[in-house]
């Protein structure tokens, strides 16, 4: 990626003419099967511009309960595109079609009208999970029922991807737009995509500029992108092995347990008896970084710098804190 960037040929990409920016973006597109695309800083900035430009201000969006667009983003969607958030619960991170049928509202004089349905493919707080294409297909059906559109932040779209089985395109077919990171499993060191027709595009390159996202030589950064679309993306594979391998390493200890049905991708979330903080404290000393997303739950995430002997050395990180919990150390 260095040398991808160091050679990149650059223009202005507020001005429209940084030709790796362009490459970038018209690859992305191609990808996808979207018209058009747009190279954002962040997948927050790709997913708010999103919302933003499918929305008018006072519309309602359907989003899961523990969705990123509104668990993580610090209220954009009620500040950025002043859209009404309705939320359904889900199983890890999947919602039932029927529910969210039951919350989409029309507008008259009383309630907003629902003009989009957000989905996250795969969750990030359910742990990597993946949304069948069946119930891509289903979701697609309640919309267009209702002449409403779908927003996919699919910042590990990849990853959903690869556990499918299916090129992205097959996944992106299904909704009119999606956003999704170069960083993460793909490598990037910045950056993330929206894809959608022209029109939203178009909007979207104008909400970019109102929130401070228009750069300059952006192709040293889009030069990155286009490296992990072409080379990054079958390796994340070997993330979902590792994050397999660890997961059933981890559930055999004493005082730990893991939902292996839900390790479908690159994440492991791991249930502690103990406080996931004290865990959290322990691992650290014993050379393992990952963080609590509950009191009694840790998350880990697996990417391209994480090689077999790393595996190695997270098992027995935990294995190491696993004998002093039993000790009554923690």
């Amino acid at each position: 990626m260095f040398e991808a960037m160091v050679n990149a040929p650059l223009g202005d990409d507020v001005l429209g003419d940084d030709p790796t920016v362009i490459e970038l973006e018209e690859l992305a597109a191609k990808m996808t099967g979207k018209e058009a695309a747009l190279f954002v800083p962040s997948g927050t900035m790709g997913n708010q511009i999103a919302l933003a430009s499918h929305c008018e201000r006072g519309d309602a969006i359907i989003v899961e309960e523990e969705a990123h667009i509104i668990y993580y983003e610090v209220g954009a969607p009620a500040l950025l595109a002043g859209v009404v958030t309705f939320t359904v619960p889900s199983h890890r991170g999947i919602m039932n079609p029927a529910a969210i049928e039951k919350r989409i509202v029309k507008r008259d004089l009383h309630t907003p009208g629902t003009s989009l349905i957000c989905i996250e493919n795969t969750h990030n707080r359910g742990g990597g999970t993946v949304i069948p294409l069946d119930t891509l297909r289903e979701y697609r059906a309640v919309a267009d029922r209702h002449e409403i559109s779908i927003h996919l932040d699919g910042a590990r779209v990849f990853n959903a991807a690869v556990a499918l089985g299916v090129p992205v395109i097959d996944i992106a077919e299904h909704v009119d737009s999606v956003n999704f990171c170069l960083s993460k499993g793909l490598r990037s060191p910045i950056g993330s995509l929206l894809c959608g027709t022209q029109e939203l595009i178009d909007k979207g390159r104008i909400w970019r500029k109102r929130l401070g996202g228009g750069m300059r030589q952006a192709g040293i950064l889009a030069a990155c992108g286009i490296v992990s679309l072409t080379q990054m993306v079958d390796r994340l594979a070997d993330d979902h092995a590792r994050a397999k391998r660890l997961a059933l390493a981890v559930g055999k200890l004493p005082g730990l347990s893991v939902d292996l049905a839900s390790v479908e991708t690159n994440m492991v979330l791991v249930s502690t008896e103990a406080p996931a903080g004290d865990w959290r404290a322990m691992l650290a000393e014993a050379g393992l970084l990952c963080f609590p997303v509950a009191p009694n739950r840790l998350r880990l995430v697996f990417h391209g710098d994480i090689d077999d002997d790393g595996v190695a050395r997270a098992e027995q990180a935990f294995h190491e804190v696993a004998v002093k919990v039993a000790e009554g150390i923690i």
